[in-house]
């Protein structure tokens, strides 16, 4: 990872057009290409930032990231403090909590329920950024990935789309539609996922264990 604290001005140019004025922020230029602009503060979450797959180019003081849709980050560098690389080796990633686990499980095994004539191709299908949770085929014999979350919020649509930008530029899969699946869907997720083109589905994660409704359930 490369960790970058400048005097520095953003430019984005996509979906909208944004600007941040001349100030001191932390660039995160990250192993797989993303790149994330943050001030001090605002917790996690970064002021402009651009997912992988992406393009860098940096001619003077001025850094141009492009990614495949045509969204556009250009950061000026007015002054810079500190430009420092570090090795943080391979991540193996966050662990599933057990319901989450079970449900993909679950899912890889009676995909139809995600829509019909929906079959499942494989479990944790790999790309560049990770493993997509499912990765299936409709009737019509198109490819679609699907996330599985307990919880569908934002995060897991983003995550999703930035998936989908990987597995689209394998010929032999694209074009590729994504799914996200969960338990319980936000407004604000489903929204944004209208939005990238994300069909989200609400799973009955009891009905697909086999519960009736009229069971007793000690959970």
């Amino acid at each position: 990872m490369r960790l970058i604290i400048a005097r520095c001005s953003v430019d984005y140019d996509g979906r909208l057009a944004a600007r941040l004025p001349e100030a001191v922020r932390l660039i995160m230029i990250k192993a797989d290409g993303c790149v994330a602009v943050h001030a001090d503060g605002g917790a996690y979450k970064p002021l402009n930032w651009m997912n992988a797959p992406n393009r860098l180019s940096v001619q003077g003081e001025v850094w141009t990231v492009v990614n495949p849709a045509g969204e556009k980050l250009t950061i000026t560098i007015h002054e810079l403090i500190s430009d420092t690389d570090y090795e943080l080796g391979h991540d193996p990633g966050l662990d599933k909590d057990g319901v989450e686990a079970h449900l993909q499980e679950l899912l890889a095994a009676s995909p139809e329920v995600l829509g019909a004539g929906f079959r499942l191709v494989r479990r944790e299908y790999p790309t560049d950024i990770g493993p997509v949770d499912l990765l299936c085929r409709d009737a019509a014999d198109k490819a679609v990935a699907v996330e599985v979350k307990r919880r569908g919020e934002i995060a897991g649509v983003e995550q999703l789309d930035r998936y989908l930008l990987f597995l689209n530029q394998d010929q032999t899969l694209a074009p590729v539609r994504g799914v996200l699946a969960a338990q319980i869907v936000r407004p604000q997720a489903r929204a944004l996922g209208a939005n990238r083109g994300i069909e989200c589905v609400e799973i009955d994660y009891d009905a697909l264990r086999g519960i009736e409704p009229d069971q007793t359930k000690l959970f």
